[in-house]
Order: C-alpha cells, then sequence, then structure tokens
C-alpha cells in the first residue's frame, strides 16, 4: 500500500467539519492534516452557492493548490456545472457521503480524476443540447443579450466590433461583460468564456 492522501476539511459550519473529519478518519488509505499541507481539500456545505464557490476558487488558489471535493446536502445539475468550472474535482452527495464513497473521491481527485453522483451526470449528459445551453445558465442567470455579447467575445471579436454588430454602444457591451464577470465571480473575458463553455453554453 502506498503513502495515504494528506487531505483539509473546510466547511463553513463546525458541526459539519466535525461530521466530515469524523468520516475521513475511519479511512486508512487518507490521513486528515493541516489545511496547508493538505493534498485534497473536502469542502462541506448545506448547499452550492456564491459562498461556497468562492470558498472552493479560495481553496484553488492556495499555494500548493489542493484538488477540491465538494459535498453538498443538496446538488442540482446546473451545481455540478458551476462546482466544476470554480475548480472542484469531485462532487458527492452528503447523503451518499459514507467512508467508502469519500475515500473514492479524495483518491480520485489526487489522482488529478474527476468524481460525479451517477445520477446528476447522467442529468447533464442527457439533456438535449438547447436544455444545456439554457438550463445552467438560465432562469434569469443570463439574458438573451448576455449570450450573444459572450458569445462573440468567444469569437475573439473586439468591444467596438461587439457593439458594431449587435447595434449596442461600446460601453454597453463592456458594461454586459463587467456585470456577466461580476455576477460568476470572474476574472475576466477569457476567464468569462471558459466558464461559459465548460457550462455548455457556447
Amino acid at each position: 500500500m502506498g503513502a495515504s492522501v494528506p487531505v483539509g476539511v473546510f466547511a463553513l459550519d463546525p458541526v459539519l467539519e466535525a461530521g466530515t473529519r469524523t468520516t475521513l478518519l475511519a479511512c486508512p488509505e487518507l490521513t486528515v492534516c493541516e489545511p496547508e499541507d493538505a493534498r485534497v481539500a473536502v469542502l462541506t456545505v448545506d448547499r452550492l452557492g456564491p459562498a461556497e464557490l468562492d470558498m472552493v476558487r479560495t481553496i484553488r488558489a492556495h499555494r500548493h493548490g489542493p484538488a477540491v471535493v465538494l459535498v453538498a446536502g443538496t446538488l442540482a445539475s446546473g451545481d455540478v456545472v458551476h462546482g466544476l468550472a470554480a475548480g472542484a474535482r469531485g462532487l458527492l452527495l452528503r447523503r451518499e457521503a459514507d467512508a467508502s464513497r469519500l475515500a473514492h473521491a479524495v483518491l480520485a481527485a489526487a489522482r488529478d480524476d474527476c468524481t460525479l453522483p451517477p445520477g446528476l451526470l447522467d442529468q447533464i449528459l442527457n439533456r438535449p443540447a438547447d436544455a444545456r445551453h439554457g438550463g445552467v445558465w438560465a432562469d434569469g442567470m443570463l439574458s438573451d443579450r448576455e449570450r450573444s455579447v459572450l458569445r462573440l467575445v468567444a469569437d475573439g471579436h473586439e468591444t467596438a466590433e461587439i457593439a458594431q454588430r449587435l447595434s449596442y454602444s461600446p460601453r454597453t457591451v463592456t458594461t454586459v461583460v463587467h456585470d456577466i464577470t461580476q455576477r460568476f465571480r470572474l476574472r475576466n473575458r477569457a476567464h468569462a468564456v471558459a466558464y461559459a463553455l465548460r457550462a455548455g453554453l457556447l
């Protein structure tokens, strides 16, 4: 048997953190360690919202950049895409995260593999293309105008070209891109395009 994988435990709720730590201690292939020494970070949350996605990005931005496994109380298909886009390497539902499954997800993340709940993976893979394009980003998350601008950004057009093609002012185009990056906590245009591609929008 090889060396055990050092795992850090993260949670916004101390009760969730304690429960995750107890589960991980039952996994002989894993060693619970201080967060700064972790090769894999397990983040346990009730739901996946902006604060939780920010936490994934913060963990990934750490000097050693540990892989992140997300354990959530509830996960919708859109949450899976957003979690992966934020940098998670695995997602589990809390009710399914027994010692065996959690160890499997952590070991997969340590190998740079990705694990997802099978039911949610099926939802994403079996969703029609049109539904994938609108479903994850829809429900008021992206307007038609925002989608049009983002597609042209992805095609490599500059602000002035986008404005001319869509009959908007350059300032409007700049505002649209800024709104998208702020809403989804993205760094710049390139990150916005990459995020949209991973979400199946473009």
